[in-house]
């Protein structure tokens, strides 16, 4: 069994932050994967079903970010699931938007979501880092993340979710590399069209 779990903060004034990102990624695999919604349970939303043949978990606290463990503990123990059978989808200021990357375990770095998981569980799980890219100056970060995606984000984004949605069960089978791999080709910009040559004729 796996716990995958969004990151965001509850409510419409929130839901188009880059904040959301990670409520984002675990609704479009939700979507993708016709998962069951079983409504508000450890102080969450939850989803439950399979993928790739594996039981799946899909929880999105409704904490507020900066309590998301809380949410994610109560979870993990209920149905006993290990630590490094826990991925948590979250935002990435220190990755250019439309990146992604796998990692387990590490320090929270000044995530709040992150760091809260961690004081509830410890370090020990996976994140999936999605990239929102960082503002140019450090008044700017709390508008940023706080702020909604622009119209101009928007092909990237749900090209990015998308693909999140069609290669998680790469994240059930324990292919953390395969899943970064396959997203971030879905990402690559579309190779160049050659046009052909004329023949000699011209034509």
């Amino acid at each position: 069994m796996w716990l995958i779990v969004g990151l965001g903060n509850p409510g419409a004034e929130y839901q188009h932050n880059r904040h959301n990102i990670g409520f984002m990624a675990a609704d479009e695999i939700i979507r993708r994967h016709n998962l069951s919604e079983r409504g508000k349970k450890f102080q969450g939303l939850l989803a439950d079903g399979m993928i790739a043949g594996e039981k799946v978990i899909v929880l999105k606290p409704q904490t507020y970010m900066n309590l998301s463990g809380q949410s994610v503990q109560a979870a993990a123990a209920f149905y006993k699931i290990p630590m490094d059978r826990i991925i948590v989808f979250h935002d990435e200021m220190d990755l250019a938007a439309g990146k992604i990357r796998t990692k387990f375990a590490g320090g929270a770095a000044g995530h709040n979501g992150l760091r809260s998981i961690d004081a509830h569980l410890g370090q020990d799980y996976w994140r999936v880092r999605l990239g929102i890219g960082r503002p140019d100056s450090k008044e700017r970060v709390t508008g940023h993340v706080l702020g909604n995606f622009a119209k101009a984000d928007q092909e990237w984004l749900e090209k990015l979710l998308v693909s999140v949605g069609d290669h998680a069960e790469r994240l059930v089978k324990d292919d953390m590399d395969g899943f970064m791999s396959k997203v971030a080709h879905d990402m690559m910009p579309p190779k160049p069209v050659k046009e052909e040559k004329e023949n000699e004729n011209g034509v």
